[in-house]
């Protein structure tokens, strides 16, 4: 994603279907007779499954009249106007924006789902409106369509929920445009850059004595001859959205100097000059991964979570967890802690550490300064991280809360793959497996409570599979 930190809205038009009423559609050039569930159509982009319920005229989710405190003022300045019903706007409805948009609608607060993939959370009960969009790793494109849908929409004051990391670059360089319409909880570029970039993101661990695995920048092919390390190492991208997309994966495995050439090589074609990381591979599977959750204000955090990674999907390099484990783990609280003060950070954020079992020491890998795949485990352990977001940006007073332990939440979908895998070569038994796919507390997808998006996900499998390697 090139990003420049400038935007210009759309000049759509909002029209209803004529066949079919109480559908909306944002028209590019004029429709013919289409059907409002074939959302790849060409010509129009895809919105709203408007509520047959009526909203209550006053709900917890409306901003209050009094003024936000001076911390609020410096997240998201005060609206002009105040809309007598707020919402959230999701930017991706895959799981992840799923569980958000149940977080909020189960407390009969509006969403508005933007995506430019088959979505699922589309079809949850909850949404209000959903808005097919052409292409949201741009970060123009990104601005234009979310300034668009909110004045269409009439979206004024709408808390913004990117599931994406180049969203969340997008939001943070242009704060300042979106606050004129949204409340935007994404920090500033001060505080994101952080993150975004995992060069940054080692630097300020190194600095805080914070461990991580070992590293090296090269620059160019003959920089890696001054790499002294053993094999295996790891091949793995500064900027994510640089690789992933491309590769379909997080890391490559080099085992020997040969194969760390070439796939340097192969990784520099795609990737700028300068991004591309080698780490010290950290031995050890999934359970040596830990996770540390949060919704994080003022230099504390008012929501924690921290979690066990049981499997991952790939094994090695996992994209996503599949099977996660809420625990006590004060070390982990503390490091994650740390770092997240020493950034100023506000806001959702997930950090993910690994053990190293050669010296004990727990590594920080990642930091992912949104919503994470799993964190509806949260709601399921006492700290709906969605809604403490949303009540803390509209002006409500957030209770701290600690995830209660020994919750697990599992990805069927991914699991499966995953753990046949494992049983086959006898990292795990067939029955304890079978134990972890039938005692779990939640699943990603699938609820009795709203069951529509499980059953259109089984469907997008082989679409799933080909757009994303999963």
């Amino acid at each position: 994603m090139k990003l420049t930190g400038s935007t210009a809205t759309h000049n759509l038009k909002l029209v209803k279907s004529p066949p079919c009423q109480g559908f909306i559609f944002l028209e590019r050039r004029p429709l013919g007779a289409l059907d409002p569930w074939l959302d790849s159509c060409p010509g129009h982009i895809i919105v709203s499954k408007p509520s047959h319920k009526r909203l209550p005229q006053k709900t917890r989710g409306q901003p209050k009249e009094t003024l936000p405190s001076r911390t609020q003022q410096a997240i998201e300045p005060v609206l002009s106007s105040r809309p007598t019903s707020v919402g959230g706007v999701v930017i991706g409805g895959d799981f992840q924006g799923l569980g958000i948009v149940r977080s909020l609608g189960r407390r009969g607060l509006p969403t508005c789902i933007i995506d430019d993939e088959h979505s699922i959370a589309r079809y949850s009960k909850y949404a209000t409106h959903f808005v097919r969009v052409k292409n949201l790793r741009d970060e123009q494109e990104t601005l234009k369509a979310v300034i668009t849908v909110g004045q269409q929409l009439k979206l004024q004051g709408w808390v913004l929920y990117p599931t994406r990391d180049e969203t969340v670059a997008a939001f943070s360089l242009n704060r300042e445009i979106l606050s004129q319409s949204f409340r935007v909880p994404t920090p500033g570029w001060n505080v994101i850059k952080w993150a975004w970039d995992k060069r940054k993101t080692h630097e300020l661990a190194q600095k805080l004595g914070i461990g991580t695995p070992r590293t090296w920048f090269p620059g160019c092919v003959d920089d890696l001859e001054q790499i002294n390390a053993k094999f295996p190492l790891v091949i793995k991208p500064a900027i994510k959205e640089h690789f992933i997309y491309e590769t379909k994966v997080k890391a490559w495995r080099a085992d020997n100097r040969d194969q760390l050439i070439k796939l340097f090589q192969k990784a520099a074609a795609f990737v700028p000059p300068g991004e591309i990381m080698i780490q010290d591979l950290i031995p050890g599977g999934s359970e040596q991964m830990f996770g540390y959750c949060a919704f994080f204000k003022n230099g504390s955090a008012l929501g924690t979570m921290v979690t066990q990674y049981k499997r991952q999907h790939p094994p090695l390099f996992g994209r996503s967890c599949t099977l996660v484990e809420t625990i006590e783990h004060p070390t982990v609280e503390a490091l994650a802690h740390k770092f997240l003060k020493s950034m100023d950070y506000y806001g959702l954020a997930e950090l993910e550490f690994k053990q190293d079992s050669r010296d004990g020491q727990f590594k920080l890998l990642d930091v992912n300064a949104r919503t994470w795949g799993y964190h509806a485990l949260g709601a399921a352990a006492g700290v709906d991280f969605s809604r403490m977001l949303f009540d803390d940006q509209i002006g409500e007073r957030v209770q701290p809360v600690h995830a209660q332990p020994n919750m697990t939440w599992i990805r069927l979908a991914t699991d499966f793959p995953v753990g046949i895998l494992s049983v086959l070569r006898r990292q795990v038994g067939p029955w304890a497996y079978l134990k972890s796919v039938t005692t779990f507390d939640i699943e990603s997808v699938f609820t009795f409570a709203d069951p529509l998006p499980s059953v259109v996900e089984m469907a997008l499998i082989p679409y799933l599979f080909y757009k994303r390697g999963y």
